[in-house]
């Protein structure tokens, strides 16, 4: 069987999306870019269960699934899902003297995300892990849609 063109074209993916997230989000470098991307899907990540975990890096462009998963333990586990402030607090809180990431760093990072994903199953996944997580990644629940 041939290597997976996912893998194949990982590194042009992950640039098209550094270069989309830089551009999107108005930053001058991709360290910035990076750091913004990775303190939003940390921030993300700690509120998720080992299952969810595996279950969202999947949906993931293989690079940011790297990103995603590396360095993680079932320790950092938050079982509260907060608000949006919390979730800027926890990207703001990464590398804190080299980080560029303000208020909007989590949906705009969700507005890039969802150009570079099988958006569907990535909604689908979203929906699994529940209204939270919608809202994280800029979705409005089905709960919430079918109470509007």
């Amino acid at each position: 069987m041939p290597m997976p063109q996912e893998y194949q074209l990982a590194s042009q993916q992950y640039e098209a999306f550094l270069l989309d997230a830089m551009e999107s989000m108005d930053l001058v470098t991709r360290n910035r870019t990076y750091t913004c991307v990775q303190a939003t899907l940390l921030a993300f990540r700690n509120r998720l269960t080992a299952e969810q975990v595996l279950a969202f890096a999947d949906t993931l462009p293989v690079v940011l699934r790297a990103i995603f998963t590396s360095g993680w333990s079932r320790d950092d586990f938050n079982p509260e899902f907060g608000t949006m402030e919390d979730w800027v607090a926890d990207a703001k809180a990464l590398r804190r003297l080299h980080n560029f990431s303000d208020d909007e760093t989590p949906a705009g990072v969700a507005k890039v995300l969802h150009r570079h994903v099988d958006l569907p199953h990535f909604e689908q996944v979203l929906q699994q892990i529940g209204p939270d997580a919608m809202r994280f990644w800029g979705f409005e629940s089905t709960a919430e849609a079918e109470t509007s």
